[in-house]
């Protein structure tokens, strides 16, 4: 990073106290330790995670007024469209593509439901054991695999959603089974939605969209 975006960093504390005329760093543990006594090392490590924290925290902020432009920008737009021509350019929740004139760029605005899974869950996960045994060598490999993989929770507590769906496109006639995917149906909880704005341009009209990386969605 050079001088001058040092220069534009935010105030950042440096992580010093002083006390009586003497300096101290603050621990892990909120001790005060007087900072002749801490590791140059360690303080390296310190005014390095400070230094880009100052970084990230100025570019957080310059997301957060980039993604509150970017809806401004495509709601008027859109209130425009719907004024002119008495509707509104868009498609299901929300979702709208916007392209340019000459086909080299396109912002798609997505609206995602979050997910969470009810008891029923449980219910579909005996049912669909109770096919498996059933089933017993007739069960392939990878059908035992997927249904492992669908109601394993992972380390932060969340079931594989992307696998649980695999299972509702299965066509298996088993009248259990059938009483597995309508508990897995009902166990379904839409608890909220969030909304991102993705980026893609291409060389030409004919060519292959590629990704601008922005990730707007924690912004």
């Amino acid at each position: 990073m050079d001088a001058e975006h040092d220069t534009a960093l935010p105030p950042v504390s440096d992580g010093t106290i002083n006390l009586d005329g003497r300096s101290y760093m603050p621990d892990a543990k909120g001790a005060l330790v007087p900072l002749a006594n801490v590791r140059p090392q360690d303080k390296l490590q310190d005014q390095t995670v400070r230094k880009m924290m100052g970084f990230a925290v100025v570019l957080r902020d310059e997301l957060r007024r980039f993604r509150g432009h970017c809806f401004d920008d495509i709601a008027s737009f859109q209130e425009l469209i719907s004024e002119k021509y008495g509707a509104s350019r868009g498609g299901a929740k929300g979702n709208v593509t916007l392209t340019s004139y000459d086909g080299t760029m396109k912002v798609i605005v997505q609206v995602q439901d979050q997910l969470t899974f009810g008891p029923e869950l449980q219910a579909a996960k005996e049912l669909v054991d109770e096919c498996i045994d059933k089933w017993a060598d007739g069960a392939s490999d990878e059908l035992r695999a997927l249904v492992n993989h669908a109601f394993q929770v992972d380390k932060e507590g969340r079931i594989n959603r992307s696998a649980l769906f695999q299972l509702r496109r299965l066509d298996i006639e088993d009248e259990r089974w059938k009483r597995a995917m309508e508990a897995l149906t009902e166990s379904i909880r839409i608890v909220g939605s969030s909304t991102y704005v993705r980026f893609y341009v291409r060389d030409d009209p004919r060519g292959r969209w590629e990704a601008v990386p922005i990730d707007l969605a924690s912004a």
